[in-house]
């Protein structure tokens, strides 16, 4: 009866309806299933605290929000079931814009032309005067009777973040339903605690929205790993939105609608991150990405109400976002454990520390960010691997602390060629072969003889990655603690 068409509303909307009456595939929907949401609809909608939660996706127009309606209970009726069930009062000439089927014959009020809907029927567009946007100056879109009640229905799979809504969209369609399917039912448990309690208002999710799609995603991921169901690579598009007429397209903290994107190269790191394999070092590190939670302070008018006590972003979680732009930052932030200079109070970066957290480098998880995210070739990880085992052993045999300090700190390419020049010549003169030979040198470091890769810094970091965590177990590292630097300052280049 329903299908996914590709428009983020729409098929959001769809899913929402789908994960409802709990059945996971659309095309097996009965006129009984579209008669249960439209039920909840009408019931729900126009009674608190639904009916502030979704002003943010509809306007104060809207047939549930129409004060006009306070003192007409069968005004509103009847504009309920023409939004909500007209499936079976014909069709127009027109074809609907989210499906392609022809569209509903019936008006959504009295004022307006049949099948036609505006901003209090549909989130994101214009006004019923506007006439811009829209084909040869018509104005409202064409919808057909099923796209409306599922757009009426999309905000339900919407999550709250920031007084917007944030929905979630994929070219797998596995992905819509399950996060729908988990807002969804955030939202009902929401509710039915706000009603029992005789509040009037929804509470907002817990999290940022980003931080609130990662969670979500991880969660979702996890329960696909465990339950070994099939995996399509699959990217992920976010939107949060607002149809407040209040928003200011200049002001980035109020913007109408924001879009995230997560590539494949992303969505299939985080699902590799949920399986038995990884998911103790990733755990390790995510726990020290949330933001601090002050102490609580008093608000400017002097009341008792206090500041939020639970930390709603998580550092690392949003950083993803920025990859792989800034490898080299979350690959030092997060992997090397290198603190964040910044002057935020409830960043937990600025406490970040590799002498009391050299536990946590691993180099597995960077293997990882390298294959998936980077998509750096097998031979070139290899030789990475390689060149820090062979330095961590000869840091720990020959105790070069120097070494060790030259290779971690130094800025300078020259130089620092220089200090692995001055090691390989130590070590062969001991009667040992090579550190490191010529052709991977170059593979890693350089892009051709003498010539020093972009990316030598980044090279490097990974390289030291694996020294930290063999030097670590090798003990070497818990006896020479104070070679590792203490602040940011000595380690994070400008």
């Amino acid at each position: 009866m329903l299908f996914y068409t590709g428009h983020p509303l729409y098929d959001v909307g769809v899913a929402t309806v789908t994960a409802f009456v709990r059945k996971r595939d659309p095309a097996m929907l009965t006129p009984a299933d579209l008669e249960a949401v439209a039920d909840f609809i009408e019931r729900e909608y126009q009674r608190e605290p639904l009916k502030s939660f979704l002003g943010v996706a509809f306007t104060t127009n809207a047939w549930f929000n129409q004060p006009a309606f306070a003192n007409q209970p069968q005004k509103r009726k009847d504009y309920a079931r023409r939004l909500l069930r007209s499936l079976d009062e014909g069709s127009s000439e027109e074809r609907c814009v989210f499906t392609g089927e022809p569209a509903t014959a019936v008006a959504f009020s009295d004022k307006l032309p049949p099948g036609r809907a505006f901003r209090q029927h549909v989130p994101l567009l214009t006004g019923e005067d506007v006439i811009n946007f829209y084909p040869w100056g018509d104005a409202g879109l064409p919808v057909a009777a099923k796209a409306i009640l599922c757009l009426q229905a999309f905000p339900l799979g919407c999550a709250k973040c920031g007084g917007r809504l944030l929905a979630v969209h994929s070219d797998n369609p596995d992905l819509i339903y399950d996060f729908a399917r988990a807002f969804l039912e955030y939202n009902r448990r929401a509710l039915d605690l706000a009603q029992k309690a005789g509040r009037t208002k929804m509470p907002e999710a817990r999290s940022s929205a980003r931080t609130l799609l990662i969670e979500t995603l991880l969660e979702i991921e996890r329960r696909r790993w465990e339950e070994a169901q099939d995996r399509r690579p699959s990217s992920v598009t976010a939107y949060l939105l607002t149809n407040s007429g209040q928003s200011n397209p200049l002001d980035e903290r109020n913007l109408p609608l924001e879009i995230y994107y997560l590539p494949l190269e992303i969505t299939g790191f985080l699902f590799f991150l949920v399986s038995d394999a990884y998911r103790s070092e990733w755990n390790a590190i995510t726990e020290r990405a949330w933001q601090m939670v002050l102490p609580a302070k008093r608000k400017k008018k002097g009341t008792d109400e206090l500041d939020g006590n639970r930390p709603r972003r998580n550092f690392l979680y949003e950083d993803l976002f920025n990859l792989p732009d800034n490898v080299r930052k979350f690959v030092r932030r997060y992997l090397l454990r290198i603190p964040v200079r910044n002057q935020r109070e409830d960043d937990p970066r600025r406490l970040y520390s590799l002498r009391d957290e050299a536990s946590l480098v691993s180099w597995k998880l960077t293997e990882l960010l390298l294959r998936e995210v980077i998509g750096v070739d097998k031979e070139r990880i290899e030789q990475i691997r390689d060149l820090g085992d062979r330095l961590a052993a000869y840091v720990s045999k020959e105790n070069d602390r120097r070494f060790f300090t030259a290779f971690f700190s130094e800025r300078n390419y020259d130089l620092f060629r220089n200090a692995l020049i001055k090691a390989n010549l130590a070590h062969v003169k001991r009667g040992n072969p090579p550190l490191i030979t010529l052709e991977p040198y170059i593979q890693v470091f350089e892009e051709g003889n003498e010539v020093a890769g972009p990316d030598w810094r980044l090279a490097r970091d990974l390289v030291l990655i694996r020294m930290i965590e063999q030097l670590y177990n090798l003990g070497w590292l818990g006896r020479n603690i104070d070679v590792l630097p203490e602040t940011a300052e000595s380690t994070e280049e400008k």
